[in-house]
């Protein structure tokens, strides 16, 4: 049965500032949509920002917590004091002040998603349940449960949404465009976890950040923010979970081969998963080790020979790659033996009437037909989107007791994204993976953890391996997870715990094992 009615423990308490005539600044409910747009009012039509406090009790790896949430508005500003923006978050602190806990500020990635999907999915006190076996979501109401492997026995936690995400905004006559680009996007992140710091007293605190998918790349940009100067926030640990780093490995531009290369292994345990490989073997991690060994070495030595490749190594190249693939040498050929993913998805499952996920490939999906050569949807994403939407704002609404009169922004509220890193221009080589390196090299105390899913194409663990793995980047301190599902490898409840025992583990050890 689904979960509606929630343990609360404590009254809440909603605060606006110091003033009850600050409360009476917000738009009224039947009042919104009439006024001016979030990000539209002028300077002195600001109100202060909206906090709800609320008082909760929970057990969570094993052990019982009694904490306060804290959920609303900080808001930043420029350097004349003048507030910008509206930073959304939700603050999990366990009451009872302890020396030495540690803090983990968290976000999704998109960019322009919301941190719903770990708030409510992977590390908050209260979860959304969905389908384990790629099953979509279904209709409401969704079960929303007490999260027993939420992190808050090792960790205090903040849920972080950027500008144009969650119930964040611009303020006044500030463009949120200002906002929206990878330097631009760390900087205001970069303010408000030191203004965090500041309110909460929690300077010497253990500290990590991360997040997942654009999420990684936003903390290897913001690592570089809070490290990157003299007066520095230094951190314990880095949490990356479905990475992306090196751009350059997802671009499916003519003559890029590395995006066939980074992308093979994780076809391997694609078609592995749907009985695609012929003379199927039994252990998956040995199965993908294989493949991955198979497209550094003799797969790109061809690819890069181009048009220069003998017919018979083409032959036996062919025939290979058909066996990681699932997919017929006939077809492997008419693709000159480049497979993008839009085409693999489409393709792999074809007999079936199926296509796969991009998301997460154990998800399949019926097209309007099966004659074209891209699916028409990502089952993957559409199989989950409503239970996180309905879970977040219900929860935020009602146990939370934060009511803003605006939607809560799961994905998609921002555009026209500035990927331009170091003064470079929009066509140079984006990759953040020297931040993390540098941090690493100048950070002793710094590690890193990385949580891959085998099913997940939106950013492939190889691809992540090979970013990780060039000159520079220090590996004694990098951690390597993987689990049997996709992007959001939390959406499966084996995955779930896993994923949930090891971060643990690393925050553990990275606040007591030095």
């Amino acid at each position: 049965m689904p979960v509606k009615s929630f343990a609360r423990f404590g009254a809440a308490v909603l605060i606006s500032a110091l003033l009850p005539a600050a409360l009476a600044a917000q738009p009224k409910p039947a009042e919104a949509g009439k006024g001016a747009e979030p990000g539209k009012e002028k300077a002195a039509e600001i109100p202060p920002p909206v906090v709800a406090v609320t008082k909760h009790k929970g057990v969570f790896g094993g052990k019982a917590i009694s904490y306060t949430a804290t959920t609303g508005e900080t808001y930043l500003t420029d350097e004349k004091g003048k507030p910008t923006a509206a930073i959304f978050s939700t603050a999990y602190v366990k009451d009872g002040r302890e020396p030495g806990r540690p803090i983990t500020f968290l976000y999704n990635g998109g960019p322009g998603s919301g941190s719903l999907w770990l708030h409510m999915g992977a590390f908050g006190p209260k979860r959304v349940v969905v389908p384990n076996d790629g099953r979509d979501d279904g209709a409401p109401p969704y079960p929303i449960v007490a999260n027993p492997h939420s992190l808050l026995d090792v960790t205090d936690i903040v849920f972080i949404d950027p500008v144009g995400t969650g119930f964040s905004r611009a303020l006044g006559e500030t463009d949120p465009k200002i906002f929206w680009g990878v330097t631009a996007d760390a900087k205001s992140i970069n303010q408000f976890i030191r203004r965090w710091l500041d309110a909460n007293d929690r300077w010497n605190s253990p500290k990590y950040i991360g997040g997942e998918s654009y999420g990684t790349t936003r903390t290897a940009a913001l690592v570089r923010e809070l490290e990157g100067s003299y007066n520095d926030v230094g951190l314990n640990g880095l949490i990356l979970i479905s990475t992306v780093l090196d751009f350059a490995l997802g671009s499916e531009a003519e003559g890029n081969e590395l995006v066939h290369v980074t992308n093979l292994p994780s076809m391997a345990a694609t078609a592995w998963y749907h009985g695609k490989v012929p003379d199927r073997p039994e252990n998956l991690p040995a199965f993908v080790e294989e493949a991955r060994q198979w497209a550094i070495g003799p797969y790109l030595t061809a690819l890069a020979k181009g048009q220069k490749l003998p017919a018979a190594e083409r032959a036996q190249i062919r025939a290979q790659l058909a066996r990681y693939t699932g997919l017929s040498e006939a077809f492997l050929e008419r693709a000159d033996l480049r497979v993008v993913p839009g085409r693999f998805y489409k393709e792999l499952l074809r007999d079936r009437g199926l296509t796969v996920g991009r998301l997460d490939a154990r998800y399949t999906g019926k097209d309007y037909d099966s004659a074209g050569e891209k699916p028409d949807n990502d089952p993957s994403f559409y199989g989950i989107d409503a239970a996180y939407t309905a879970a977040m704002n219900a929860y935020a609404r009602e146990e939370l007791k934060f009511s803003p009169p605006r939607d809560y922004v799961s994905i998609g509220g921002v555009r026209d994204w500035d990927w331009r890193i170091g003064g470079r221009d929009a066509n140079a080589y984006l990759n953040v993976a020297p931040y993390i390196g540098r941090a690493l090299r100048e950070n002793s105390g710094l590690r890193v953890f990385v949580g891959q899913g085998w099913y997940d194409f939106a950013t492939p663990f190889f691809a992540a391996e090979y970013s990780l793995s060039r000159t520079g980047i220090p590996q004694d301190r990098i951690r390597y997870e993987y689990y049997d599902s996709g992007h959001m490898m939390y959406v499966r409840e084996a995955d779930l715990v896993k994923l949930s025992n090891d971060v643990r583990s690393f925050i553990r050890e990275g606040t007591t094992g030095r």
